[in-house]
């Protein structure tokens, strides 16, 4: 393998309210040199509380990151841990928010050694692409998913089903299901892009529509706002509220000499 080059990223988000009375998702990112945190929450929208979660979910990751910087599996699942608990000790201490759960997914990356981790829980995704084609992405912790993956659903069941929004993991309702990470560090070659983002993007945004609008732009806000667009008009032609959606499109670049 290549020696692991330094790398610089560039981003843009996005968190949008839809058509929703709030906005019950959070985004936030953080940074010490030359490690970089990104992470987006989806608090469910069935429960009082959603927005609380998805915030103290943001917020408790990035204190942790930010109080004990580092790279690997251990410390992204610490970060992760972190925020269990905070959604827990946030249900004791308010009982109207005792049902009160959120998606999350995290994101380091060391920009010294060209290298990503990534940790999650829901239906939040976090998608790598390189040359404009999907490389890799995580797999959703929902009811349609095992449908799918036990043979009782097709795979373009996915976006479509009638219980495509039913999880079966998030903070503040883990079960049995663990935070998952991803399978080891992967590296980051300049010209990769990273996307996370939040149902109400993706669900509206077929994976071969991500690919063509990210090799038709110049830049990741480019990208994002056709992919919103491509959402918008997609939307539009059913009888579905506008959700809302957030998202980070991050691209990697060669560090400056």
């Amino acid at each position: 393998m290549a020696e692991r080059a330094p790398i610089a990223l560039t981003w843009t988000r996005i968190s949008e309210i839809g058509k929703r009375a709030t906005n019950q998702d959070t985004v936030g990112e953080a940074f010490k040199s030359p490690l970089a945190c990104f992470v987006l929450a989806d608090g469910a929208g069935g429960h009082a509380g959603g927005e609380v979660a998805s915030r103290v979910v943001v917020e408790s990751i990035l204190a942790c990151f930010k109080q004990k910087p580092a790279f690997g599996a251990e410390a992204l699942l610490g970060y992760a841990n972190c925020a269990i608990a905070a959604v827990a000790a946030e249900k004791l201490a308010e009982p109207r928010y005792a049902d009160m759960s959120t998606t999350v997914t995290s994101l380091l990356v060391d920009q010294a050694h060209g290298q990503a981790l990534w940790a999650h829980l829901g239906d939040s995704r976090i998608y790598l692409f390189r040359n404009a084609r999907l490389h890799a992405m995580s797999k959703d912790h929902s009811l349609t998913q095992q449908l799918i993956d036990a043979g009782y659903a097709k795979p373009d069941e996915l976006r479509v089903h009638p219980q495509r929004n039913i999880l079966t993991a998030a903070i503040g309702a883990e079960g049995d299901t663990p935070v998952e990470l991803s399978a080891g560090a992967t590296r980051l070659l300049p010209g990769d892009t990273l996307l996370m983002c939040t149902d109400g993007l993706w669900e509206w945004v077929l994976e071969a529509d991500m690919e063509r609008l990210l090799a038709a732009s110049a830049n990741t806000e480019q990208w994002l706002t056709a992919m919103c667009a491509v959402a918008d008009i997609n939307i539009s032609a059913t009888d579905k509220v506008r959700d809302n959606y957030s998202a980070y499109a991050i691209r990697v670049k060669e560090a400056a000499a």
